[in-house]
């Protein structure tokens, strides 16, 4: 594969999926899936931008719209992926329920349960301060207990093996080296903007955003939990962005640090045939 220097600082992103990798470059995505007879297959489609609105370009507000677009292609790459190990198209009422599924279990458990829990001893904390650290406390521990569950399923192992591979690929790419598996596989497995990472700065960057609310009744301190989501993505997309821009910068370091060793729970050494799948992926997305 070859890019001139333009491409190589084009920024990629990737997602692991069902015995595949999908990859997304600047004006096309792609996912490639190692089906059961052993051959890779590779399906592309065009990234048409959501933001098409001056105002949809403001900070913060691109984040949202950023990550809305993202979870429609990941949840497409999904389903691409799905079918191929079925072998039979996955009715769209299913992907639906799941998609509602999983946003409002992600919401209950990151942001409703936390809240509602320290509401239980709200009157003992006796002021706002306690309260949001504590609340903020809470939040960390659910997301670190939830990744330690998942990175300790047996069944999950070649997904975490196909999110590693992702993150070799993309780094290799970056370092613009030849996108061989024995170059990529000299990489870490470790990345900068990765979801598990953003995911923990959701955490922190939510304890912040609530905080100067205060102490309300606890309905409304519920309703702002879930109503300020939408703000708390996007002031952390712009944050893990900036980041990744600067993450050659000594004082970057302690800012992603937390989140990569966070990626050694949803991550795991891939095998080269894993690594050469999203290498494929990541061709046909930057081809365009």
């Amino acid at each position: 594969m070859s890019n001139s220097p333009e491409q190589r600082d084009a920024p990629v992103g990737g997602q692991a999926v069902m015995e595949g990798v999908m990859m997304r470059g600047v004006s096309a995505w792609a996912v490639a899936t190692r089906g059961k007879d052993g051959e890779i297959a590779v399906e592309t489609h065009p990234v048409v931008s959501w933001a098409r609105s001056p105002v949809l370009r403001w900070p913060v507000i691109r984040g949202v719209v950023a990550l809305a677009q993202g979870m429609s292609i990941g949840v497409k790459a999904l389903q691409i992926s799905a079918e191929a190990q079925e072998q039979e198209p996955i009715p769209k009422r299913t992907w639906a329920f799941a998609i509602v599924a999983g946003l409002a279990l992600a919401i209950g458990l990151f942001f409703v349960i936390p809240v509602l829990l320290t509401s239980l001893v709200k009157d003992r904390l006796g002021s706002a301060y306690l309260f949001w650290l504590v609340e903020g406390g809470v939040r960390t521990a659910i997301f670190l207990a939830y990744l330690a569950a998942l990175a300790y399923q047996p069944h999950l192992r070649r997904l975490f093996q196909y999110h590693g591979a992702e993150h070799k690929t993309i780094a290799a790419y970056e370092a613009g080296v030849p996108l061989t598996a024995a170059n990529t596989q000299r990489f870490s497995r470790l990345h900068p903007r990765c979801g598990t990472s953003f995911m923990l700065l959701v955490m922190l960057v939510a304890v912040f955003v609530f905080a100067p609310i205060g102490l309300p009744a606890w309905w409304i301190l519920l309703l702002t939990r879930i109503l300020g989501v939408p703000l708390v993505a996007g002031l952390s997309f712009e944050l893990i962005k900036f980041a990744g821009r600067n993450r050659g910068r000594g004082w970057v370091q302690p800012i992603i640090w937390p989140g990569m060793q966070l990626q050694k729970l949803t991550t795991r050494e891939p095998e080269d045939e894993q690594v050469v799948v999203a290498i494929a992926a990541l061709t046909a997305a930057t081809a365009a």
